[in-house]
């Protein structure tokens, strides 16, 4: 009770149709996204993916713009180097979705459909993570401090080489044996469909085990991903838009990085040092004031020079294979 009353007081007192546009805003272009756009379920070529990409990136650009006249220069940039870093973030994301695909062997016509509705989940899961995060760092402040430790150990782990492989077997994953448990799953997929009426019951497909994984997947994300955006603005509004903007450009980014993720080879680095610098800015914010400007910086700098390198620094035989 005392948490849900500290989630409602740290919200900006902002009129209830800037939430309610918003999310029907978004609400809309989902549904044009599925409904419209793609009637007919297909491999989603380059092209196409490309021009989505533009799209949601557009769209997010023309809301930061929104954010800065409405809202002031401080907040809009705090928008903009969150949506920068969760869509760097969500490279990885692209990665374990290549794995998972490969993995389940999910035809090509049917991976927009998993994914899509994947990150219908993630919006609802994202926008009820931050606002409880937000909530908490309003109430309980030193939780920043447990954040930014948590932020500098996982990007020092992320900088540093491993061999270890993500792990998508369905019988390893709780939420897959505890559906199993209570839900029949057939045998082979049926022709996309989630759900299918089998011996006189419904019972699920294989493709809605594979969006279990990738819905189970993006929690275990979030959790490296909220601290990072909690990071750069407490702001609640702006926290939740720039996150959902970054995970709705998702789907198009996986179709577009799908078969090219080798040439960012060094992206990983550089979003391991923004990591610990958004850490260490959160452990020392109490003596020293980054300013967002500055993390801005930092962060578009970083940015640019690990895709420069990638694309500049030739792959060595090892790199390549």
């Amino acid at each position: 009770m005392q948490l849900g009353l500290a989630i409602i007081d740290s919200l900006p007192s902002l009129p209830w149709w800037a939430w309610t546009g918003f999310f029907a805003f978004i609400s809309v272009m989902l549904a044009l996204d599925l409904g419209v756009f793609r009637r007919g379920s297909h491999e989603v070529k380059m092209k196409e993916a490309l021009i989505w990409c533009a799209v949601w990136a557009g769209l997010a650009l023309a809301f930061n713009g929104l954010v800065y006249y409405w809202r002031g220069a401080e907040l809009g940039q705090q928008f903009l180097a969150a949506y920068l870093v969760e869509l760097c973030l969500s490279v990885d994301n692209v990665f374990v979705f290549i794995i998972i695909f490969s993995y389940f062997k999910v035809d090509a016509r049917w991976q927009h459909l998993v994914l899509f509705w994947g990150i219908v989940g993630a919006v609802v899961l994202r926008t009820i993570f931050i606002l409880v995060g937000v909530g908490v760092l309003a109430r309980f402040h030193w939780v920043i401090y447990i954040f930014g430790a948590f932020l500098v150990y996982t990007g020092v782990k992320m900088a540093l080489p491993s061999k270890d492989e993500v792990d998508v077997d369905p019988n390893h994953n709780a939420a897959v044996r505890l559906f199993r448990r209570f839900f029949p799953v057939t045998k082979t997929d049926v022709g996309g469909r989630f759900f299918v009426r089998e011996n006189g019951r419904w019972a699920a497909t294989p493709l809605f085990i594979v969006l279990i994984v990738v819905e189970t997947t993006d929690v275990v994300f979030a959790l490296d991903s909220l601290p990072a955006v909690l990071a750069i603005s407490k702001d609640g509004f702006v926290a939740l838009t720039s996150n959902i903007f970054a995970i709705l450009g998702l789907r198009s980014l996986y179709f577009a990085l799908n078969g090219v993720m080798q040439l960012f080879r060094y992206l990983k680095i550089g979003l391991a040092i923004i990591l610990v610098f958004i850490g260490v800015k959160m452990l020392s914010e109490h003596w020293v004031d980054i300013s967002t400007t500055t993390s801005l910086g930092v962060i578009g700098g970083v940015l640019a020079t690990s895709v420069l390198a990638s694309v500049l620094i030739p792959a060595k035989r090892n790199d390549a294979k």
